[in-house]
């Protein structure tokens, strides 16, 4: 980076810089900075084109500008919009570029897709069950499905199967694990609120833990699946964590007596406290989101080459 201007915050981007940004070579963060700064300045943008032109990716980007170019002038020709961008509709939102709209459309599948449809209908069908239906146990079933709902938007956030875009997006520095930790705090902010707010107005049963003892075990399964992931990708580290949590709360409850609803929802309430309450409970949930977080951390760089996610 070369200082050119008067503020000390004032930076352009210097021949070396942009060569190892286009040969692939630069850090980081110094990539994440650049990548930034060109979208404001016009000379630096050029001087970054020009150097990615010529570099060994200038031929195939040629083609591709060609490719484009030809395909622009034959739509002119057919009396079509050479400069329409066909995979939005003109005047969507997201046509328009609103900054709330890309926020939101950068923050992930998981925002716009079955996961919030999926919470919206458990915390309802809680609600229901309670508040029509009678029945005491909705509080216990949604504190079950609380902890492992963020999992399952981290996994339908990232990953071939849930983002089109997903190989152009990892190849940019900006495509690891700080995407991936800006999709999962969006799927966090998202589904906290709601989940904690139906738990705290729903009816407490007998037994029936509190409505913010999900939090810590949200927090360590959703880290547990990110280092998890790290290794065999987010799908099936979060399938495998929901399926263990499933196990450690619903097996000892099928297992404990004769069935019934009464007695099957005050043996899930139960378990459930041994699980997610008292101080000993939450410090080992506690000590556990912060080995994931440590793990992740150890792991960072695996998500900027990873294929499995």
């Amino acid at each position: 980076m070369s200082s050119k201007d008067t503020s000390p915050y004032a930076w352009h981007v210097g021949g070396s810089l942009a060569a190892r940004y286009a040969s692939g070579e630069a850090a980081e963060k110094d990539a994440w900075s650049l990548e930034k700064h060109v979208e404001a300045c016009r000379p630096c943008a050029a001087r970054v084109s020009a150097a990615v032109r010529a570099s060994a990716a200038g031929p195939a980007l040629t083609e591709v500008r060609a490719a484009v170019l030809g395909q622009a002038r034959a739509s002119r020709a057919a009396g079509g919009r050479p400069g329409a961008i066909r995979s939005a509709p003109h005047g969507s939102w997201r046509a328009r570029g609103r900054p709330t709209a890309r926020a939101l459309w950068a923050a992930g599948p998981a925002l716009r897709g079955p996961w919030v449809v999926a919470v919206v209908l458990v915390v309802l069908g809680a609600a229901g069950l309670a508040h029509w239906a009678g029945l005491t146990g909705a509080r216990a079933l949604l504190l079950a499905l609380a902890p492992v709902a963020p999992v399952a938007g981290v996994a339908l956030s990232h990953g071939r199967h849930a983002d089109p875009m997903h190989e152009i997006v990892t190849s940019t520095p900006t495509g690891g694990l700080r995407l991936l930790l800006i999709r999962t705090t969006a799927v966090l902010m998202a589904g906290v609120p709601v989940l904690t707010g139906a738990e705290a107005l729903l009816p407490a049963g007998d037994g029936v833990p509190g409505a913010a003892t999900w939090l810590l075990p949200g927090l360590a399964l959703t880290l547990g699946s990110l280092a998890l992931g790290s290794y065999v990708g987010c799908r099936t580290a979060a399938t495998v964590l929901g399926t263990g949590w499933a196990c450690a709360v619903l097996l000892p409850v099928a297992a404990a007596g004769p069935p019934g609803a009464t007695y099957l929802f005050g043996a899930l309430s139960e378990q459930l406290s041994h699980i997610v309450s008292g101080s000993s409970a939450q410090s080992g949930w506690a000590v556990a989101a912060t080995l994931c977080a440590g793990l992740l951390a150890l792991r960072r760089h695996s998500f900027d080459r990873m294929e499995k996610a």
